[in-house]
């Protein structure tokens, strides 16, 4: 699997001697570990041979559509769901036959599910009282929890009292509170507006980094995995597509569900011309292409393009596809064109504003440096 570093995936086992020896190593040990992991209802498979090594302190994103099996796997850390077949290691010591009160995970839903009737201080403090710590420590780790997410002083207030963001503030108190090896976020920011989810954006990082917690986090949303991740792990239909760092993920993804759910990069299909670093597309143009690798004359290949890889106009040496505009989006410092280059689909190019925005109808030439595209082989699969 590819671009993993510090997210990686990891190989079975090869004996039960060998897991007791990763427990005795502790602090040499990764945060957190899946190994082969495999979750089954009945005969319905939901995540299938997961593997992944997740390093202390880091941000890890578990990114992927709906029903691919990632906050499965979240909720299997936190012991709310039952695996069916491999290990799950924190901090070198497998948990996943451990009770859920004993695992000492902290968890953030995406609905807060705070206790109205209790007040902030209450909500915060409830693990704490459960774990029989000192009442003046209790008091001391509220106020310096609620001072972390910038709201002191709101001990005495109910969760109605409090808008949306202090909520989700609230609930990501309570769950750093005690101190936890592992921080849980399951979708936290998705009953949030927009201008709210990104401050809360920069709020979770920068507490994640102050604290230095192993946080791992769950999002359909590409935005929040590309600003937050020190890694993400793409997802589909129950199995690992790509790990790797934002930028590896998104510049050079490493299958056709990854560039298109990632940033809805433009695929164009071709074939490999005589001098194996041209592509004859589909639509009749041909691009030069960077392979490290000779490429078969005659092999059908896609070419990948991020839209923010096409420039309006060429420059010398850059690949050009010509075309007419079907439609234009102005976003203030760049517009987004959807274009019609011959083929059975539109391309789209997210290019800076340099004078007045293309009108429906105009031609229009995009330009991309034949380092900028992927190619990806038959099968979907990044050609490497």
């Amino acid at each position: 699997m590819p671009d993993s570093q510090d997210a990686t995936s990891n190989p079975r086992p090869a004996s039960a001697g060998a897991a007791n020896a990763g427990e005795a190593a502790g602090a040499n040990s990764p945060a957190v570990e899946f190994r082969d992991i495999d979750i089954a209802y009945g005969k319905f498979v939901a995540v299938r041979d997961f593997s992944l090594s997740i390093a202390k302190g880091s941000f890890v994103t578990l990114l992927g559509p709906s029903g691919c099996g990632k906050t499965t796997i979240l909720r299997s850390i936190a012991g709310l769901v039952d695996i069916s077949g491999g290990q799950i290691m924190i901090d070198g010591r497998r948990v996943d036959d451990v009770p859920i009160y004993k695992r000492n995970i902290g968890l953030v839903f995406q609905s807060y599910a705070l206790f109205p009737h209790k007040t902030v201080f209450d909500n915060v403090a409830f693990g704490l009282k459960y774990r029989n710590v000192p009442k003046p420590e209790i008091v001391r780790r509220v106020g310096k929890a609620l001072e972390m997410v910038r709201l002191p002083g709101s001990e005495k207030k109910l969760p109605s009292q409090l808008s949306g963001g202090q909520q989700q503030r609230i609930a990501l108190a309570r769950a750093i509170v005690f101190e936890p090896q592992v921080l849980l976020l399951d979708e936290p920011l998705s009953a949030l507006d927009a201008n709210m989810r990104e401050e809360m954006r920069v709020e979770i990082k920068k507490i994640q980094k102050e604290t230095g917690i192993t946080a791992i986090f769950v999002t359909h949303d590409q935005e929040e995995a590309l600003s937050m991740s020190d890694r993400i792990v793409v997802m589909n239909q129950g199995a690992v597509e790509q790990i790797g760092t934002p930028q590896q993920v998104y510049d050079t993804p490493a299958t056709a569900f990854v560039a298109d759910f990632l940033g809805k990069a433009n695929m164009l299909a071709g074939t490999v011309s005589a001098s194996g670093q041209a592509v004859l597309l589909a639509t009749g143009q041909t691009v030069n292409v960077t392979c490290p690798r000779p490429l078969a004359q005659g092999s059908k290949v896609t070419v990948v393009v991020r839209p923010q890889k096409l420039s309006v106009g060429a420059a010398a040496g850059a690949n050009v596809l010509s075309g007419r505009v079907v439609s234009a989006s102005y976003l203030g410092g760049s517009a987004i064109y959807e274009i019609d280059v011959g083929g059975k689909a539109n391309i789209r190019a997210n290019a800076p504003i340099s004078g007045r925005v293309l009108r429906e109808g105009e031609p229009i030439d995009l330009g991309f440096d034949p380092g900028d595209c992927v190619l990806l082989d038959e099968a979907g699969q990044r050609i490497s």
